[in-house]
């Protein structure tokens, strides 16, 4: 068995685990970041995320991406509107460029910091099985492949369903009671026009009590899709996702009585559905402090996707952590505690915004509560 030692080691090659390692970098201070992935192009990397300017902003600013990032934004991207399930719109928001939340892609945010990284700092296709602490605060990371890691300071970026977050916490994601099932429409205005137009330039709602049609126009003019239902968590079970007509059907029973413009999001689809399960960690998650050990991103605070600030902690507990790691040097106890006391209110107040949204989008009302919510904020 082989033994090497890092200094620091990062268990995953995500959204944040990269920022962790730029900002790292520009300091002056080596990380190794392992991602189960074979090779940066082994999975796509999902569709848009908006990057709110109080946080994955900052972020990229503390990373010297920033520039670099404007560069790949959606132009109109943050148009928003929201549909009944006649289609009717109850609420547009057009995309003046003002906006504090621009469109990106996430495979291009993904390659633009794996671009700023020196080559062979991520370590792909090395799969953490296990970890366990060492003397003095060090931890040892077993591999798939038999390996042996050492390490100094181990951080958790490896999401959901974290290896290293049992060094922390006992803590495991709860299903939220929502499901998803994603579809494309590809060259949406040449070859789905009706679908083009019922989404628009960016994202949009179309909801009802306890159900909707979520979607957005990506860069290359595919339409990204999310039937979403408040549904029992075996439901996706009894769906045969390998017959995608069979499962287009399955999904389509939820909306009957929808327009059909809605419907189309769904019966035109091109390729498989994919099914997901909407988990989250309690809100409020956190850990009392353990020597050269953490976490960040969906590790750390797992939560619906109904606030839109995933990516965009993730992004900003990476930046976080790389700078207290370069303002302590010498003292990772401190670097840690630092990085902490900001990760842990910050991340509850974001977890409660999400659950609070799950169930405003979908209550008896719906689409009124989330109508109400973008008045709310102007």
């Amino acid at each position: 068995m082989t033994t090497v030692h890092h200094p620091i080691t990062v268990v995953g090659a995500g959204l944040g685990g990269l920022t962790l390692a730029r900002v790292l970098r520009l300091h002056g201070i080596e990380a190794a970041v392992f991602d189960l992935d074979d090779s940066p192009a082994a999975r796509t990397q999902g569709g848009m995320l908006d990057i709110h300017d109080d946080s994955g902003q900052v972020a990229l600013r503390a990373a010297g991406l920033h520039d670099a990032f404007l560069a790949h934004v959606h132009p109109g991207g943050q148009e928003t509107r929201v549909l009944d399930r006649t289609a009717t719109v109850r609420m547009r928001r057009h995309d003046d460029g003002a906006g504090g939340r621009p469109e990106i892609d996430r495979g291009d945010l993904r390659d633009l910091l794996l671009g700023s990284l020196p080559p062979g700092t991520v370590r792909w296709g090395t799969k953490v099985t296990a970890a366990r602490p060492l003397e003095d605060g060090r931890h040892e990371v077993t591999t798939a492949d038999g390996r042996t890691v050492t390490t100094d300071l181990l951080v958790g970026a490896d999401g959901a369903w974290s290896r290293i977050r049992p060094l922390l916490s006992p803590a495991r994601p709860a299903y939220t009671g929502v499901s998803f099932v994603e579809a494309d429409l590809r060259e949406a205005d040449a070859r789905h026009p009706v679908a083009a137009e019922v989404v628009g330039g960016g994202m949009l709602f179309a909801l009802a009590p306890g159900r909707g049609l979520l979607g957005h126009r990506e860069t290359d003019g595919s339409l990204h899709v999310y039937a979403a239902l408040e549904t029992a968590e075996e439901w996706l079970d009894g769906i045969d996702f390998d017959d995608t007509d069979a499962a287009k059907a399955a999904v389509l029973e939820h909306f009957a009585d929808w327009d059909k413009s809605l419907r189309s999001l769904v019966a035109d689809a091109d390729g498989a559905l994919v099914p997901r399960r909407i988990h989250a960690l309690p809100v409020g998650h956190r850990w009392t402090r353990v020597p050269g050990v953490t976490l960040l991103g969906d590790a750390a605070h797992l939560m619906s996707p109904f606030a839109g600030e995933g990516a965009n902690l993730a992004l900003l507990d990476g930046a976080e952590l790389g700078l207290a790691l370069a303002a302590h040097p010498g003292d990772t106890e401190a670097a840690l505690s630092a990085y902490e006391e900001r990760l842990f209110p910050r991340s509850e107040r974001s977890a409660a915004e999400s659950a609070r949204n799950t169930t405003l989008i979908f209550r008896d009302d719906a689409p009124q509560g989330l109508v109400d919510a973008f008045a709310d904020h102007g």
